[in-house]
């Protein structure tokens, strides 16, 4: 272990001094789900968290699609910037910013019609289902704000500039939690909006975010030289087939996986909607987990194309196991207090007995996921960094939706384990999926490495 520590140390101070902003930041998307179920939970009844849940189960898929494409844009930003190539990182602003805002309006309309038409054939809850439509419709009005706020984030944080995403995000979330509590309760002389408050503070919250963002990128000293070649207007086919070429493949990615968990929230309801609100509370737990994971990704992808841009194939190599070594350590802890916490955590969310008791069994499963759940959406960072996104992308198609859901259903439903049964074969998808991906990494690494190695040998 000291020989270890020893060979990656330097590379674990790198990343994490890189990656801790990028956890913040990352973790407040998934808090403004967390503080809107801890609001509903507990000022407007289970019915209402149930409501939640499904909702979330749809808008989180639309959600992590437009994540997705807007990462398409910081490995090509890292790579060039590794390359010195300034004027192409001012290119690439102006064409992701145009294409998350087109994404961001298709989103709102999928949601729009999702929440007037598709909502009422899921065989869900009747109250559950009329809760659910209006929370779902503001949720997609707010994805277009959301998305303008990624396209500065991800440009800076492709250029190394990750804590001030990370401030903005916390400060957002304050923000939420407060408007969302005076919202849904009712104070100050606002009247009680129920779970429409929730979605009323998240989308304030988000058009804030994109505000502060944006004028933090157009006006410090650190991007001024990348931003001499940015033009609004100077959208071009090239450079958006080349966010495209990353972004959607990476869209795939997140969609195969979130989807099938939403997947598994809408089975879950035909069960019942105590068992959906126990699902919503420790799915949303093991999101804030995946989140922080995520923003490791995130760091991987930076640094991953930072040296592949370089041709450095030996750092990328230590870089990335380095960065497998800190979300194993990290995932583990998480996984200790899941289990530890198992029938504490879930009264942050509820006082329902029969939701606590059934969460808690879930959290137990949750904790066995964290390591696959981990090491899985590091091992795509990684790739994604290398520019490698098309392999993986058809790996987390097979782990989640040939695998995962499939067994999931047959332990589930068909053999009756109920929603324990259902998150068993979630549980399967992520590990097929974390070691697939790793074995890709290994080859492609390697093999860069090797090819490296060759080329300055004859020199």
């Amino acid at each position: 272990m000291k020989a270890i520590y020893h060979k990656y140390k330097d590379h674990y101070r790198e990343n994490l001094h890189l990656a801790i902003p990028v956890v913040i930041s990352q973790v407040g998307h998934t808090l403004v789900q967390t503080s809107d179920s801890i609001i509903v939970g507990h000022f407007a009844g289970t019915v209402s968290l149930a409501a939640v849940a499904l909702a979330n189960s749809i808008f989180v898929v639309l959600l992590v699609i437009g994540i997705g494409i807007s990462y398409g844009s910081t490995p090509l930003i890292a790579q060039h910037n590794g390359s010195n190539n300034y004027d192409e990182c001012g290119k690439l602003l102006s064409n992701s910013l145009f294409i998350n805002v087109v994404t961001g309006v298709v989103l709102f309309a999928i949601t729009y019609f999702s929440s007037i038409i598709f909502l009422n054939h899921l065989d869900q809850t009747e109250q559950v289902v009329r809760q659910a439509k209006p929370f779902l419709l503001l949720l997609g009005v707010s994805i277009i704000p959301m998305l303008v706020f990624n396209t500065f984030k991800q440009f800076a944080e492709g250029l190394g500039f990750t804590k001030q995403a990370m401030m903005i995000s916390i400060w957002g979330n304050v923000l939420n939690i407060c408007l969302g509590i005076i919202f849904v309760k009712g104070l100050f002389g606002v009247p009680p909006m129920g779970i429409k408050g929730v979605g009323y503070s998240t989308l304030i919250d988000r058009c804030l975010m994109a505000t502060v963002m944006g004028f933090y990128v157009f006006k410090s000293v650190h991007f001024k030289k990348y931003l001499k070649s940015f033009v609004l207007t100077n959208v071009k086919r090239i450079y958006c087939a080349k966010i495209l070429r990353i972004g959607a493949p990476v869209a795939l990615q997140y969609t195969f996986e979130i989807s099938a968990f939403s997947g598994a929230a809408i089975l879950i309801g035909t069960i019942g909607y105590n068992e959906q609100a126990a699902h919503q509370v420790a799915i949303n737990l093991a999101s804030i987990t995946y989140m922080m994971a995520s923003g490791l990704s995130a760091a991987a992808a930076i640094k991953s194309g930072n040296y592949f841009g370089s041709n450095d194939h030996q750092k990328l190599r230590h870089s990335a196991i380095s960065n497998y070594h800190i979300v194993i350590v990290f995932m583990m802890f998480t996984a200790l207090i899941f289990t530890l916490g198992n029938h504490i955590l879930p009264w942050m969310y509820t006082s329902d007995k029969k939701v606590i008791a059934i969460a808690a069994q879930l959290l137990i499963i949750a904790a066995f996921f964290q390591l696959f759940d981990g090491t899985q959406v590091v091992g795509l960072g990684i790739l994604r960094g290398m520019g490698d996104v098309n392999i993986p992308t058809i790996i987390t198609f097979l782990a989640y939706w040939v695998i995962g859901l499939p067994v999931g259903y047959l332990l589930g439903i068909s053999m009756h384990l109920g929603v324990a049964g259902i998150w068993y074969g979630l549980v399967l998808g992520l590990m097929v999926s974390a070691i697939l991906l790793f074995f890709r990494f290994q080859f492609i690494s390697k093999k860069l490495r090797d090819k490296t190695v060759l080329i300055l040998a004859q020199d």
